[in-house]
């Protein structure tokens, strides 16, 4: 079973999104490519940024395009992928991921662009604004590039939040630590900052467990606890062959966290890249984008929002969905 589509564009293939809330205007953020490419795995590397706003997760306007690489020479200029967006002093900031041609999208940093009205977008002089800590984190070597245990340096995925105690930033990062078995080093990468340009990278929120990589993070508040989302690739799950949106539970942000637990998985990756959103209503939904459809054929849209509960242990429920079209 899969939930139906909330948003499908007819031209293009669309996957991991993002939102911000702006008043009663929910606006998402996702990355699209033209469905006239050959193969739909393509898209990574033919990548900008879709932009769309409803009022209720259901029905959605299309908006001009808010982002794609740019100039020869500029650090994004091969792909921007996935990111976030937050509010501060009256200004819209988007950290993303970027990655450049002359390095083959190898190796990945975090970008900022910033914007008064979500529409019209500004990248900062100073891209990259965080960059993989070789005290920490694997890197990836350009010269040698028979040495590397994984095929790029992950860096990618910033999801960003504000302490509500401190007022410090802290940006959650698709991260590999730089020891252990190369098939699982992924973990949660970290880094703060106090004005969300000037970062200082940590150690990561997460040991390494069995995954290779753990991306696209989120972290909300839910009934006075701290859910930790992230999703893992096909092929990741080492003696597994799940894949899908996992989550980890915490009295605070940044952890201490639980044990994974399956929110949304299967073993052919139908949703991918899971949010959990508060819709208008003040009800919890799960959000995702459609990968495979019950035929196997690619699908590429965006999931309508499915409501989720919190049962008596304090694990995520995600209610029963409707039917595939």
């Amino acid at each position: 079973m899969l939930p139906n589509h909330s948003l499908q564009i007819p031209d293009k293939w669309i996957w991991d999104f993002w939102l911000a809330q702006d008043i009663s205007d929910y606006h998402l953020f996702y990355l699209q490519a033209s469905k006239d490419l050959p193969d739909p795995e393509d898209r990574h590397w033919h990548v900008s940024f879709g932009h769309a706003v409803s009022q209720d997760l259901r029905h959605w306007q299309i908006l001009p395009d808010a982002m794609k690489p740019e100039a020869y020479g500029d650090v994004d200029e091969y792909t921007n992928w996935t990111g976030s967006v937050i509010r501060h002093d009256g200004l819209w900031y988007l950290l993303y991921t970027s990655t450049e041609r002359k390095e083959q999208g190898k190796i990945q940093r975090i970008s900022l662009a910033t914007s008064k009205d979500l529409i019209h977008w500004e990248k900062h002089p100073k891209n990259p604004v965080i960059e993989a800590d070789s005290r920490y984190y694997e890197k990836y070597d350009l010269q040698h590039p028979e040495k590397n245990l994984w095929f790029d340096e992950a860096w990618r995925d910033p999801w960003v939040f504000q302490d509500p105690e401190t007022g410090e930033f802290h940006a959650l990062i698709t991260g590999r630590v730089n020891y252990g078995p190369a098939e699982s080093r992924g973990v949660i990468a970290h880094a703060t900052s106090q004005n969300l340009i000037d970062w200082q990278v940590l150690p990561p929120l997460t040991e390494p467990m069995t995954f290779g990589t753990m991306e696209c993070p989120q972290v909300v508040l839910i009934q006075g606890r701290y859910y930790l989302l992230f999703s893992i690739p096909p092929g990741e799950f080492v003696d597994s062959n799940l894949t899908g949106t996992f989550y980890m539970v915490a009295d605070h942000p940044l952890g201490p966290f639980s044990a994974p637990m399956a929110l949304w998985v299967d073993s052919v990756k139908r949703l991918y890249s899971g949010k959990l959103v508060q819709g208008p209503d003040q009800i919890w939904y799960f959000m995702s984008w459609r990968n495979f459809a019950l035929d196997e054929s690619f699908l590429g849209d965006i999931s309508e929002p499915v409501p989720i509960t919190v049962d008596d242990q304090g694990n995520l429920i995600v209610l029963e969905p409707a039917m595939l079209d």
